[in-house]
């Protein structure tokens, strides 16, 4: 009786170290797919500014149903000074500065993206943020790139 309580012991520790691994590993596949997406999204947007313009490039980025909105990634972009000059789903903040806006934890993470913009050209910047899609605050990390006189964003929940 003792013997079989062990093995099962054992099976069950086994088995609990095998799908955590994999499990895991999954997680992880899964945010660097997700961290792969958005920087991918944004090296599409730079090169839409390089061919079609700023102007058209703004445009293009505040369309909801845009080519620069794809399931939970979506192309954001600010001026050098952090005023927001494109967001597909949040057009209240068009022309507003919000460099000095924290996010839940108190992370001035816009400030830190011009900043980082400014000085390396592009990098991820990770905060709390409103899920678009499912309404609920998450981790959110964003890729940014500076182009000209804007920094393109694209984040990852």
């Amino acid at each position: 009786m003792k013997v079989k309580r062990i093995f099962v012991a054992a099976l069950v520790i086994l088995l609990a170290g095998t799908f955590g691994h994999v499990y895991g590993k999954d997680t992880a596949q899964g945010k660097s797919g997700a961290k792969a997406e958005a920087k991918a999204m944004v090296i599409k947007a730079e090169e839409f500014v390089k061919e079609n313009g700023k102007e058209e490039a703004i445009a293009e980025f505040n369309k909801p149903d845009g080519q620069f909105v794809k399931d939970s990634f979506y192309v954001f972009a600010y001026d050098l000074k952090g005023t927001v000059i494109a967001h597909p789903f949040r057009p209240s903040l068009m022309g507003k500065n919000v460099i000095n806006e924290r996010d839940s934890q108190g992370k001035l993470f816009r400030k830190e993206i011009v900043e980082k913009a400014k000085a390396k050209g592009e990098g991820w910047v990770d905060y709390k943020y409103l899920n678009p899609a499912t309404k609920k605050e998450k981790s959110k990390t964003t890729y940014f790139k500076k182009v000209g006189d804007m920094i393109i964003c694209c984040g990852a929940y």
